[in-house]
């Protein structure tokens, strides 16, 4: 696991990486931004206190704030967004430069790519939401943002790594069959999610790090089956 991490982040910053880098980074900064204006838009019409200025700063510091909050929460879903864009030039690059000697990979359809990306991305936004509404309670909304993003995060990236090379069903049995080893990885995920600034690059350390997971997986699994007629 550490060693795919590893191989993640020395990909991601790798020449081949760095135009899909940017491409990824610009659209994420692009969505905050109008995330960003929008919601402040927004809070300026709600809250408009003209007869008491001080109110009307005080109440726009609080809003800055949360905001501030608010936006470092939506790095998860946002990123998620962005994922279904890159995931299968990100894996085919992986692929290539680390696994010449196997099959390459299938490009998953672009309407069933698009499709799983819409769900997935709602999902992480209830579960980031009840994260940020258990803001108050001491420990447990970081308990929460890691347990649930460390579920879907390591579901989706490591069942869209699969994919390139399994149907639908065959991805999830592959996953079910390794949940622990898959929940850890999602938890290095939403590690590295955590990160100011580096979590900007998620999408790109999530889909080349579960593109070696599921690579360590596959031969752990080829492995146990050849084994198995031998010891039968």
């Amino acid at each position: 696991m550490l060693d795919a991490a590893r191989l993640a982040l020395a990909d991601i910053f790798s020449p081949p990486f760095r135009a899909v880098m940017w491409k990824s980074l610009a659209l994420t900064i692009g969505l905050l931004i109008v995330i960003w204006f929008g919601l402040e838009a927004l809070l300026g019409w709600l809250v408009d206190i003209q007869s008491y200025p001080w109110i009307e700063t005080v109440l726009a510091v609080l809003a800055g704030v949360g905001l501030i909050i608010g936006l470092a929460f939506l790095v998860a879903p946002v990123s998620s967004l962005f994922a279904g864009m890159f995931t299968d030039e990100i894996a085919g690059l992986v692929e290539r430069a680390h696994y010449p000697g196997d099959p390459p990979g299938r490009d998953v359809p672009v309407l069933e790519s698009l499709r799983d990306t819409i769900v997935f991305t709602g999902v992480v936004i209830v579960v980031n939401l009840i994260a940020l509404l258990l803001l108050l309670v001491p420990g447990v909304n970081l308990v929460a943002f890691f347990i649930g993003n460390g579920y879907l995060l390591g579901r989706e990236f490591f069942e869209a790594a699969a994919r390139r090379f399994n149907d639908r069903p065959a991805a999830r049995g592959l996953r079910q069959a390794n949940a622990g080893r898959v929940f850890i990885g999602g938890l290095v995920i939403a590690l590295f999610l955590a990160i100011p600034i580096l979590n900007l690059f998620t999408p790109l350390f999530a889909t080349a790090f579960m593109v070696h997971v599921y690579k360590q997986t596959a031969r752990r699994e080829r492995a146990a089956d050849q084994v198995a007629p031998m010891t039968g």
